[in-house]
């Protein structure tokens, strides 16, 4: 695995790979990775001849009183877990790479649709943050497929419609959601779960699926069932942020004759905020 630390260098290596006739895939990450980060990867490798992996902790998508200092960097063990699932190659620039000119005078790429809502509403200026990195390292690297987790789900229809909307030539990749045994979903924040609240926090993946049998079974009462959803939540002691039966495609309200719906769930617990989702075809 080559390590590049500046856009230049790593630049000339893909210009090199092109030229062979190679196509490139791409991840992009904050680091800490887990099995979920190692199963994007291989979803870049079955696709592509050459796979680079980003590791960036993006300053922009954190808002106040965030985590961002806090973020674990692990940098090492990525390292370690990168070679073990043979990716090509890790850019990891400092920030100065990515902000030449400071996050204060940055050019901004803002997606209006669709960031406003769930996370979006939790989190103001988050997916300005996501949308403008992104569309940065896609410009860097130049990729022909890049991959996203389906567990953001919001970030990846966000970033759907930028790379639509922008007329971006890179092909965009959805990875299953990769989780634990008791079905929370991977997340660099199941960290911040305690030991106490361990055994509860599957109540989110169970109720986001108590909703979707609900539907497939014929309920389209979709404010009562939120609504039901939510007291789940806050019965196993959790506050509920948000808990969305939405299109799946622009994440407006679902209505009760669409056939593409997806259903998003957050949550807080003592310490983290955990998202969910499952989409369902009728």
């Amino acid at each position: 695995m080559q390590v590049f630390h500046h856009v230049a260098s790593l630049r000339e290596a893909l210009a090199r790979a092109r030229r062979d006739g190679k196509t490139v895939g791409f991840v992009p990450t904050m680091g800490n990775l887990h099995d979920a980060h190692v199963e994007l990867v291989r979803v870049a490798r079955q696709h592509c001849d050459l796979v680079v992996v980003s590791i960036f902790v993006n300053r922009l998508q954190f808002g106040l009183n965030e985590d961002w200092d806090k973020y674990p960097r692990t940098m090492e063990r990525d390292m370690a877990r990168l070679r073990d699932v043979e990716c090509d190659c890790l850019f990891h620039p400092d920030e100065s790479e990515i902000y030449p000119n400071g996050m204060d005078q940055q050019t901004r790429v803002v997606c209006p649709a669709m960031t406003d809502v769930l996370c979006g509403d939790s989190r103001p200026g988050h997916f300005e943050g996501v949308t403008t990195v992104v569309a940065k390292l896609f410009n860097i690297v130049q990729p022909d497929k890049a991959v996203f987790g389906i567990k953001d789900f919001q970030q990846l229809a966000v970033v759907r419609r930028m790379v639509e909307d922008l007329c971006l030539p890179v092909e965009i990749l959805a990875a299953p959601v990769h989780r634990e045994a008791d079905g929370l979903a991977m997340s660099s924040r199941n960290a911040y779960i305690t030991a106490e609240e361990r055994s509860r926090v599957a109540v989110l993946n169970q109720s986001l699926n108590w909703v979707r049998d609900e539907i497939l079974a014929g309920r389209r009462d979709f404010a009562a069932l939120e609504t039901e959803a939510r007291k789940r939540l806050e019965g196993s002691g959790f506050r509920a942020d948000y808990f969305s039966i939405c299109h799946s495609r622009d994440l407006q309200p679902a209505a009760d004759d669409d056939k593409q719906i997806t259903i998003l769930g957050a949550m807080y617990t003592r310490a983290a905020r955990l998202i969910d989702n499952v989409s369902l075809e009728l």
